[in-house]
């Protein structure tokens, strides 16, 4: 008789229930319905969906080596120290603050989505805080290591084909020029190219959300020379960045390629791609910009996520602030003469207050001692 090939061995071995979800056919049922709610209605993004439906297998794995297999009616009577034990356990793993409250929120997603189908509320839920975490500052260059890593003249790896070398400095360009995410500039096709005489384009963000982001002369001449470089007739409805054999770009490539400039220049480990998104948003607002504005411009569904970065540009608020508000205005050095004529105003009508304040006490003490006497 002839062995099994290890192929059949693994085929045998695998149990193809432990594919699936842990939980009973309702539950299953549930969570791909959950799942398209989140991807069609919500139109979140791919790897937040992704996220969410690890964290719950993660939750409901947990929950079946305790309490036998998951249920709907299961999660519904689910108690607080339930999902407090899940969250300690987590946490002994290893697992950080931002992970755990990310872990929350997918939960208390599907909790919702299980109470608009009817099968009750998740009261647990409701008694559980998520962690809290300190929200990081974003890490955004200077102006002059930013421009740097956008000129064309720098050029770290000289080996490479002038193309690609053109082409890097194009998808740099767009990300400190227009803002962008790499997966939005990436996502542009060759006829929305942004070339000069186009002073905006439109790309698509977090959710399938389309904006128009403005874009600078500066950028568009570095698009324009990798077009004319480029060796790969583009579809007009295809990518309009390329890879050596003409597929669609990676991210990794641009991420090798800032971190080649990166050395090249001398600076730190955060200067990455998102680095220098953040650094357009952070030069735009330190030169007066409007927070609404740079919200429109980064694509931010909440004004919140898009104020943090006035606290990394706190000094010109600080600024704003000395210059417009009349009792913060820095008064000048006294002189040796001794009080100028406007300080001895102030102090005089300060003196006059105080009296009268003193005056209007003292009669009301002896007011109400008269009323106590009658």
């Amino acid at each position: 008789m002839r062995a099994a090939s290890p192929v059949q061995a693994v085929d045998r071995a695998v149990d193809p229930d432990a594919l699936l979800p842990p939980g009973d056919a309702a539950l299953r049922a549930a969570m791909l319905g959950w799942r398209e709610a989140l991807a069609r209605e919500r139109r979140l993004a791919a790897n937040t969906v992704e996220a969410y439906e690890r964290d719950l297998r993660q939750f409901l794995t947990y929950r079946a080596a305790r309490s036998g297999t998951p249920t709907i009616a299961g999660l519904i009577a689910l108690k607080p120290r339930d999902l407090r034990a899940f969250m300690a356990a987590r946490r002994a793993e290893g697992v950080g603050g931002r992970s755990l409250m990310r872990m929350l929120a997918g939960l208390r997603s599907f909790a919702r989505f299980l109470e608009r189908e009817g099968h009750g509320s998740v009261a647990a839920l409701g008694a559980v805080r998520s962690p809290k975490v300190e929200r990081r500052l974003p890490r955004p260059l200077p102006v002059a290591a930013a421009l740097a890593m956008t000129a064309p003249e720098t050029r770290p790896d000289d080996t490479r084909d002038p193309w690609v070398l053109a082409r890097d400095a194009a998808v740099i360009a767009l990300l400190y020029g227009s803002g962008l995410r790499i997966s939005e500039a990436l996502g542009l096709t060759a006829r929305d190219a942004p070339v000069p005489g186009i002073d905006e384009v439109r790309v698509t963000g977090k959710g399938g959300k389309v904006r128009a982001v403005p874009v600078l002369p500066a950028v568009a001449e570095a698009v324009a020379a990798y077009l004319s470089l480029c060796p790969h007739p583009l579809d007009p409805q295809g990518p309009l960045f390329v890879g050596v054999k003409g597929g669609p770009l990676s991210p990794r490539v641009v991420q090798y390629a800032v971190a080649a400039l990166r050395g090249a220049l001398g600076l730190p480990e955060s200067a990455t791609p998102h680095a220098l998104r953040h650094s357009f948003a952070t030069h735009v607002l330190a030169r007066q910009g409007e927070l609404r504005a740079i919200q429109e411009l980064l694509g931010h569904a909440s004004l919140s996520t898009t104020q943090i970065y006035t606290k990394v540009d706190a000094a010109r608020l600080m600024s704003a602030f000395e210059d417009a508000h009349p009792r913060a205005r820095r008064l000048p050095p006294r002189s040796e003469a001794g009080p100028s004529p406007a300080e001895t105003v102030d102090a005089e009508q300060g003196s006059n207050a105080r009296t009268g304040y003193a005056v209007r006490q003292g009669a009301r003490k002896e007011h109400g001692a008269e009323r106590r006497n009658a």
